[in-house]
């Protein structure tokens, strides 16, 4: 028997976010069935609204409702150090850990040659542009994942900054090998940016 189309619809669509198999697809599909109209509108209009009230913050690459993002914006953030992350998810781990008042800079990915992902798809010349034009940053540190990618972009952007005169940290590697920053507990990310080192 096939589910009616708007059954089947719905569950293709919880399909194609990530971890979300078929079966947990259904499952999901007739929760949403049975909701309250009042959430399932509430639900929607979520969805609809990060699509089309979020952009990019224009300095830092943050998701953001408005630009310049709240972090770049706030004039009690240190000026002088840039926490350089893969993506805007991880500058909300970074923050619920409440040690670190810097600026950051979302990369939107790391280098990797297999998945054809080269220097020119990333943030790296808008970094670059923004150390150039801020002669205020005396560090940056990379906050990369502790992947082979994550390690290979780190020493990369090593290699760039350095000669600006500009210190370069990574993350210590309180953070397990392969593991993600999102996913990390708190006491991990203050224990990893505060043992960070020179690179």
């Amino acid at each position: 028997m096939q589910y009616p189309k708007p059954v089947a619809n719905l569950i293709d669509s919880y399909m194609k976010l990530p971890g979300i198999g078929e079966k947990t697809a259904v499952r999901l599909a007739f929760f949403t069935i049975d909701m309250d109209d009042e959430d399932v509108q509430e639900f929607a209009s979520s969805l609809k609204a990060v699509k089309t009230q979020l952009q990019y913050c224009s300095i830092c690459g943050n998701i953001t409702d408005t630009n310049p993002c709240e972090i770049c914006s706030n004039p009690h953030r240190n000026s002088e150090q840039i926490l350089v992350v893969e993506q805007p998810k991880d500058i909300m781990a970074m923050e619920n850990m409440h040690g670190y008042q810097g600026l950051y800079q979302v990369l939107g990915g790391v280098l990797s040659p297999v998945n054809g992902v080269g220097p020119d798809d990333l943030n790296i010349k808008h970094l670059l542009h923004r150390l150039k034009d801020n002669s205020q940053v005396k560090e940056v540190i990379v906050a990369t994942n502790a992947t082979p990618e994550g390690e290979a972009t780190a020493m990369y952007l090593a290699k760039l900054i350095k000669p600006a005169q500009i210190k370069v940290t990574r993350l210590a590697h309180g953070l397990a090998v392969g593991a993600d920053i999102e996913y990390a507990d708190q006491m991990t990310l203050q224990r990893a940016v505060e043992g960070r080192q020179q690179i």
